[in-house]
This record gives structure tokens, sequence and C-alpha cells, in this order.
């Protein structure tokens, strides 16, 4: 039988690219989109869609009775910058819809969680270099805070009520088919559609400034393996580390020049500026490619090379 999987916060950036590629590999009507808001029309015509805040219990259970769910991929959340403007909407959202998901597994409504951390986890007194999978995390950001604790809840449902739940701490995500959704790195998206279409681009970080990142094909692959490991070879349960590359503006910069040559940027950092100086600048991920194999596939010049092929055809079409 194949599984009966519900995403929650499915028209989000990353929610949007796993719907389509759960669906593939397991079917359309066995994949449930739902979200609050039906502006992706694209995701809402695609298959079985509901409608559900991720802050409503009896909605979620609801639908996974419904639909005979046995796993759920909770993706709605108030992300890092949009967090840092309304801190009890963040705290609200992340946590309680965290909450209702862990508890519908602890009475076995449904049998496997995968819930997204990220690297806003850490903070200015983490080891900034390799950061590794177990350090000092003390966020300074609404977002990473509601991540570290969501970690903790994680664990402890599976160590005490024996949930199996899953998570991984993302990087920055850079995606052509999905608009950024309020996050720091998201200049690293921006940054290829600016160039498309108008040559040129404000960066709101520094230009030296070095983060974690990675191709969004990357990341809905480490989703996927690691909700297909075997639950033995697996030996975090509050959420693994995860890294492909790291770069800064100036060096996007650089690799966007090498296919548009006129290509230009001008920097002024925002408050963005400092949950970006808080983060790591670059990963330690070998408790997950020991455990369950994780490879990445994309480097910068590879990643850059595909995001502008893709942006052309959308906006010249």
């Amino acid at each position: 039988m194949s599984s009966k999987i519900l995403i929650i916060g499915a028209c989000g950036q990353i929610g949007t690219e796993l719907t389509a590629k759960l669906r593939e590999m397991h079917g359309t009507e066995n994949v449930i989109a739902s979200d609050i808001n039906t502006r992706n029309l694209d995701l809402v015509n695609s298959g079985p869609f509901e409608i559900i805040d991720a802050k409503n219990y009896n909605a979620i259970k609801d639908c996974c009775k419904t639909y005979s769910i046995d796993t759920v991929y909770l993706m709605a959340a108030l992300l890092s910058a949009t967090g840092e403007k309304y801190p009890m909407e963040a705290w609200d959202l992340n946590m309680n819809s965290l909450f209702h998901v862990l508890n519908l597994a602890k009475e076995s409504t449904i049998k496997k969680v995968y819930w997204p951390s990220s690297i806003a986890v850490f903070g200015p007194t983490t080891p900034r270099e390799n950061t590794p999978q177990h350090t000092i995390c003390e966020p300074t950001t609404v977002y990473g805070i509601t991540k570290q604790v969501g970690e903790r809840w994680c664990e402890y449902y599976h160590k005490k009520y024996g949930v199996d739940v899953r998570s991984l701490r993302y990087p920055g995500i850079i995606s052509h088919k999905a608009m950024p959704g309020g996050g720091t790195t998201d200049y690293a998206v921006e940054i290829y559609h600016e160039a498309i279409k108008n040559e040129s681009y404000e960066c709101f970080l520094s230009e030296d400034t070095s983060l974690p990142m990675m191709f969004m094909e990357d990341a809905i692959k480490a989703t996927i393996d690691l909700m297909e490991a075997p639950s033995e070879h697996l030996s975090i349960r509050s959420s693994y580390n995860l890294s492909a590359i790291s770069f800064t503006p100036k060096e996007i910069y650089d690799s966007i020049k090498k296919h548009m040559p006129h290509f230009k940027i001008n920097y002024r950092p925002d408050f963005r500026q400092a949950i970006a100086d808080s983060w790591p600048s670059s990963i330690d991920d070998s408790v997950a490619r020991n455990d369950w194999n994780w490879q990445h596939r994309f480097d910068l010049d590879a990643m850059t090379s595909e995001m502008l092929k893709e942006l052309k055809k959308k906006y010249n079409s």
C-alpha cells in the first residue's frame, strides 16, 4: 500500500516543490496538499487540496481521518525576517502547529512526522565555521527560538512516546519555481530574478556575508531521503545538520557575471544583516552523511546555470 501523505503549508517555497515530487512518487491522489490560502493556483488545481489553518488542531485531525493519512509534512511557518516583525504570531504558528502534529502521532492518528528546522537555531556564540551537529544553540531571532524549542520537543516526543519524527536544519534554499517567503537568505533567490529582469540588484546583505545555501532540488532530495531512511539508522531525532554549499553575495554575483557580463550589484545592508551575522558561515553535516548517506548534487555554478536558464524561460514566455 502506498503512503497517504498530508502536506501542511503546501503553498510555501519548499512545500510547493515537495508536493510535486511526492505526488510523482506516490501518486497524485495519495498526497493531500493544504494551506490557509489558495493563491498558488497551479498547486491548488494539481490534485487534492484542503484549506487548513495549521493552528487548528481539529481541522488537521479531521483531514487526517478523512483521507486515512499516515504521514504529515508540517511545512507551515513564519520565517526569520517576517517573524521579527510579528513575534507573537511567529511563536503561535510555529509552536502550536508542531504540537498539533506531534500529538496526532502520539495518539497514533498518524505514524510519521516531518518538521523542518533551520540554521536559525544557531547564534553568535555558535562556532561559525563547520558548525557541528551538537553545539551551542543560542538563537537571537524569534524564528530561531521557535526552531530550537521545536527540536527539543521533537526529541522529547520520540523518547517519551515513540513518535517517529524526523527533521532537517535547512540552510538557505534557492528555487526558480516559488518566490521567497520572508527569510534572511532570500537575497540569493531575488538576485537571479533581478538579474534577468533588470540586470541589476540591490543586496540587503554585505558583499562578504557567507551563509550556508542549497539548491531546492537538493533540499527536496534530502527531505525525502531522510523520510525513507530506516528508523534504526537515525541517531538524531532533534534535527540533522544539512549542508551543500556556502557563498557570499559577491561570489554569487561573480557566478552570474559569467553568464551576464553587464550585471551590476550594490550593497545596502538592512536589519537582516544582524540576523545573518548571527548564523554560521558553513555547516558540518557529517552525521547526516553517515547515518543515511546524504549527498548534495549542485555547486554554486551549476545552480546559477539552472536558475538563469529556468528564469529566462519564465520571463520570456
